[in-house]
């Protein structure tokens, strides 16, 4: 069997379970080949299929995510390596970076916090776009951690990107001019796909109190994480602006919120 037959098959198994069937068999067809998806589109279609590649497509019928099977993920123009413990940075998250970038357009961050880095991906992509700034990454889990670490060394963060347990801004004792978070804000009885459901951590996605609970625990500590004239930006979910809004009221935070390239309210914009 060639390529170009394995892709047709492959995209046929995976058409019940994915909505970008063919761009998943094109992607690991490409991963076990060990290059480019466009090089192995102009290069490898008439290629003997590598022994490898039915057992991805089994994975990915499984509904294992795409990025865990191949071990990474793109995220700012930036490739994240990803796997089991760590949430899939994913693109609407982007929306935070682009209103950082607006937010502190006349005045660099020299000190940057990522409360719940995961993978690393809002504070790196942060450090990408200011070269002069520092940051922290916070996370609970230690699986997490691992990869922030191993993502900061293979993009050349390493020297301004640090890293340590912790439950959100608790003991933190320094004050950031940019603080990104991006907290679990799933409400604990709500229903998601298998592929996130069954394989990326509970604890990343979701938060008591009807996803709100995250927020309840971080919102309080922003006033003394934030340097005079900080900024902090808090992704949320569905329907969440008013109720995380009034929590910043409630602390004497100003809000602004940012919408998503769909429309959402996906950014809270919060100043000192």
């Amino acid at each position: 069997m060639t390529v170009r037959d394995a892709l047709r098959a492959a995209t046929a198994t995976l058409s019940a379970m994915s909505e970008s069937a063919r761009l998943d068999a094109e992607l690991l067809m490409a991963h076990v080949l060990g290059t480019e998806r466009e090089a192995m589109l102009l290069e490898h279609l008439d290629a003997a299929v590598p022994e490898a590649f039915d057992a991805l497509v089994a994975r990915r019928a499984a509904h294992e995510p795409l990025a865990y099977i191949v071990g990474h993920r793109e995220f700012w123009s930036l490739d994240f390596a990803v796997g089991p413990g760590v949430l899939i940075p994913r693109p609407e998250s982007e929306t935070l970076i682009e209103a950082a970038i607006k937010a502190r357009v006349d005045n660099p961050p020299a000190a940057i916090l990522d409360l719940g880095t995961g993978s690393g991906a809002l504070l790196l992509a942060a450090l990408s776009e200011w070269p002069d700034a520092r940051g922290l990454g916070i996370d609970r889990s230690e699986a997490a951690l691992g990869y922030a670490r191993k993502n900061a060394e293979r993009l050349g963060f390493a020297d301004r990107a640090s890293f340590r347990a912790g439950n959100w801004g608790d003991g933190e004792t320094g004050r950031y001019d940019l603080v990104l978070c991006n907290p679990p804000y799933v409400a604990s009885d709500a229903e998601l796909s298998p592929d996130i459901a069954n394989f990326e951590p509970e604890a990343a996605l979701f938060a008591a109190d009807a996803g709100l609970a995250a927020y309840r625990a971080i919102v309080p500590q922003l006033k003394g994480l934030l340097a005079e004239g900080g900024v902090a930006c808090l992704e949320l979910g569905a329907g969440q602006s008013v109720a995380v809004s009034r929590l910043c009221a409630e602390q004497g935070l100003e809000t602004a919120i940012s919408r998503d390239l769909a429309g959402h309210d996906r950014c809270l914009i919060i100043h000192n």
